[in-house]
C-alpha cells in the first residue's frame, strides 16, 4: 500500500507541476483562456498568502515553509502508520501531501508566491478563488480525510458495542447472577 501512496503523491506533485509550468508559459503577459463555455477561466496570477488569498505579511513563505514541513512530516506519519481498513486515511493523507509539496516547491523557489490558474469561478452568489492542482488535491484530501475519520469512528464504535457485554451483544450481564425463583415465597 505504501508504494501506491507514493505514487499518489508523486502523481499529485508532477501534475501540479506540469500544469503550472503550462500556466507560466501559456497565459504569461496578462493572457486568459475559457473552459467549459465561458464557467472555467483560466488566469495567471501569484498566491503569496494562505488559502483564498489571505495575507499573513509582506513575505509570508517563511511562515508557510516550517509549517508546511511540520504538515509533511506528520502526514508521512500518518500514511506509514495507517492498517488495515485505514486505507481511506491514507489515500486522503497522500492527496494533501502531494498538494503540500506542490506548492512547497513554488514558496521555495521564489518570492512571487503560488502559481494558481484555475478560475476565478463565479458560483451567482460569489466568486470560487483561484485555485490550482495543489490546492484541489488538498482540499479534496482534506475532505476525504474527514470523511475517512467519521467512518473509522462509526466503524469503532459498532465494533465496541459489539463487545460490551449488554444484551445486545449476546454477552452475559454485568453483576451477579440471581434466581427470581428463589426471592419468591
Amino acid at each position: 500500500m505504501k508504494l501506491v501512496m507514493a505514487a499518489l503523491v508523486g502523481g499529485v506533485v508532477c501534475l501540479d507541476l506540469v500544469t503550472k509550468h503550462w500556466a507560466l508559459e501559456a497565459l504569461s503577459g496578462g493572457r486568459s483562456l475559457e473552459l467549459l463555455g465561458g464557467w472555467v477561466p483560466i488566469n495567471l496570477t501569484f498566491n503569496r498568502g494562505a488559502a483564498f488569498g489571505l495575507s499573513l505579511g509582506s513575505d509570508p513563505r517563511w511562515i508557510f515553509i516550517p509549517v508546511t514541513l511540520f504538515a509533511i512530516g506528520f502526514l508521512v506519519v500518518l500514511i506509514r502508520q495507517a492498517g488495515p481498513g485505514e486505507g481511506g486515511r491514507a489515500v486522503a493523507a497522500a492527496l494533501i501531501l502531494g498538494g503540500a509539496l506542490g506548492n512547497l516547491y513554488d514558496r521555495i523557489r521564489w518570492d512571487r508566491g503560488v502559481v494558481d490558474f484555475i478560475g476565478p469561478i463565479d458560483l451567482g452568489f460569489m466568486d470560487w478563488p483561484i485555485f490550482n492542482v495543489a490546492d484541489s488535491a488538498i482540499t479534496c484530501g482534506a475532505v476525504f480525510l474527514a470523511v475517512s475519520f467519521i467512518l473509522e469512528d462509526v466503524r469503532n464504535r459498532g465494533e465496541s458495542e459489539g463487545q460490551g457485554g449488554g444484551e445486545d451483544s449476546g454477552g452475559e450481564a454485568d453483576g451477579p447472577v440471581t434466581d427470581p425463583q428463589k426471592d419468591l415465597p
